[in-house]
């Protein structure tokens, strides 16, 4: 004759069965978590490079050819260490083109940072503006 209810067996398989379970859950959400950090961080860094090569476009003092570089202050960045390096140069230049010709300048930005777990990472972006080739002597 049987009883109604479980045994202690099966009640332990049961426990142990849910424990595993529920591991595997919760390895998943923090995984999860820190994915939603680091997407957050290649936002954050999406939009300081456009509104960084949105300065730079519109700033007349560049050279024509060379970089320039900063660091992003930590209320910018939201806590930790971040910078952006700019190279440029002219873009198809005019065979014939002399002082003062109006040209397109080339300008690859790169945004870098550093994450709490460390490894530097960057993003890059390109644009042009237009410029005109220097005046030599000219200021």
């Amino acid at each position: 004759m049987r009883r109604a209810g479980f045994s202690l067996l099966e009640v332990m398989v049961a426990t142990l069965i849910m424990g595993i379970a529920i591991t595997g859950l919760i390895v998943g959400l923090s995984q999860s978590v820190k994915n939603a950090a680091r997407l957050a961080d290649y936002e954050r860094a999406v939009m300081l490079a456009r509104t960084k090569m949105n300065d730079l476009r519109l700033d007349e003092m560049l050279p024509m050819e060379g970089s320039v570089e900063g660091v992003f202050s930590p209320t910018e960045w939201g806590g930790g260490r971040s910078g952006w390096r700019a190279v440029l140069q002219p873009f198809d230049v005019p065979e014939n083109a002399g002082p003062g010709t109006q040209i397109l300048q080339q300008i690859n930005l790169q945004i870098w940072w550093d994450p709490a777990a460390g490894n530097r990472r960057s993003i890059q972006i390109s644009g042009y503006k237009p410029a005109r080739l220097p005046i030599p002597g000219a200021r």
